[in-house]
């Protein structure tokens, strides 16, 4: 689907940011007007362009906050919030160093949490115990009663944010009476930026601590709890739910049966022949070519090394092989959903980890003719809440 722009990256973050509209995320004609200032592939114009939008927004609400207009101001900073993530995206060469990167991601996180506080059941900032230090987390309510309720317990992906969360699946889900406990994980957002963590392929050994934490609750029913995962989390998801037995049911947005296999199918196939061999400065080098046409591509490879903690591409192709389902898929027990968008990214990975589930399942198509067809269903989020939400409703009945 082209959105904006033809730069395909650029279309696909424009619609992501945008179609958090109908989520108190956006309003269309801000992202219109401040995409008009951007040309496609000029990443600087892109950071200033949604930057300066946030910083605008991000006023508003404030302003109207310090008049008391509650809904007001706690509207325009979940816009700004989300604003501020876009505009940071694509600043990936050096993020521990750069100053104007810590700045947006700084406040996106201050403009949802000031806003967390301004929903209508205000959100609650928690800190799960993970291996000597802890994970950031939300819990968000249906109610303040402290009724135990089936509970969905959300993660992100690859360069998913905490507070994205509540736009992806979190309100959604409270409207249906879901109370719903979001995370970042190691190389996640928040936590590879304040703590250095990065991302692990035993994801089991995150989750599981986070359902300890989670069935200490009074507002968790321990026996109605629900796993989803995006994107990246997809994988992540899946991996935990094959060790971790606690949960009542998955969901797979998108499915991914071997991740690292599958992005280095998409990359120049010498590559990996080259690494294998040990020839890292030529494929390196041809890494470096096509990066320097594809913006993907750089801010691929930039987001790869930053969140797994390697300095190189070689380094990033090892880890990256580590993360499949490969002889662990078939030990998901509990029933699971796994969302197959038409033009999705990793074409093939949905319909190959369905085939490997032994465990009650269905896989749950979305295409491009009714506007559902790009990865995670990005400028669709109501028809994936429909189709997910209504069949979880069954699943955890």
């Amino acid at each position: 689907m082209k959105f904006l722009f033809d730069d395909e990256s650029f279309s696909f973050e424009a619609l992501r940011a945008a179609g958090y509209a109908s989520r108190g995320g956006a309003d269309l004609g801000e992202v219109l007007a401040a995409c008009v200032g951007i040309t496609d592939g000029d990443e600087e114009a892109w950071c200033r362009e949604w930057g300066a939008l946030a910083d605008r927004i991000h006023a508003v609400g404030l302003a109207a906050l310090a008049a008391g207009h509650r809904v007001s101001a706690r509207d325009a900073l979940l816009r700004a919030s989300n604003y501020y993530r876009t505009a940071e995206f694509y600043r990936r060469v050096d993020p521990d160093h750069d100053a104007e990167s810590q700045r947006l991601a700084r406040l996106s996180r201050e403009s949802f949490a000031a806003a967390a506080e301004l929903l209508d059941v205000p959100a609650r900032r928690v800190t799960i115990p993970y291996e000597g230090t802890t994970l950031p987390g939300y819990l968000f309510r249906v109610d303040d009663s402290g009724t135990a309720r089936p509970t969905v317990v959300y993660h992100g992906g690859f360069d998913s944010t905490l507070e994205e969360g509540y736009f992806a699946a979190a309100r959604g889900a409270v409207e249906r009476g879901y109370n719903v406990l979001a995370f970042d994980g190691p190389g996640q957002a928040t936590t590879r930026r304040l703590q250095r963590l990065v991302f692990r392929p035993d994801w089991e050994k995150v989750l599981s601590p986070v359902i300890d934490y989670a069935i200490t609750l009074p507002e968790v029913d321990e026996h109605r709890i629900a796993l989803i995962g995006t994107s990246f989390g997809g994988y992540l998801a899946a991996r935990a739910a094959a060790f971790e037995h606690r949960i009542a049911a998955l969901v797979l947005n998108d499915g991914l049966f071997d991740w690292g296999g599958a992005v280095i199918r998409g990359l120049p196939s010498a590559l990996d022949d080259l690494f294998a061999a040990g020839r890292e400065a030529e494929a390196e080098a041809i890494m470096a070519r096509a990066a320097a046409h594809s913006t993907y591509l750089r801010w691929a490879v930039g987001n790869t090394k930053w969140t797994f903690g390697v300095a190189s591409d070689a380094e990033a192709f090892r880890a990256m092989r580590a993360y499949t389902m490969d002889g662990v898929a078939d030990m998901i027990t509990c029933p699971t959903l796994v969302l197959d968008p038409e033009n999705d990214m990793f074409p093939g990975e949905a319909r190959r980890m369905f085939e490997a589930l032994r465990c009650p399942k269905e896989l749950i198509s979305f295409t491009a003719a009714e506007g559902a067809g790009e990865h995670c269903q990005e400028g669709a989020i109501l028809l994936f809440e429909q189709r997910v939400f209504d069949r979880l409703a069954a699943l955890l009945n």
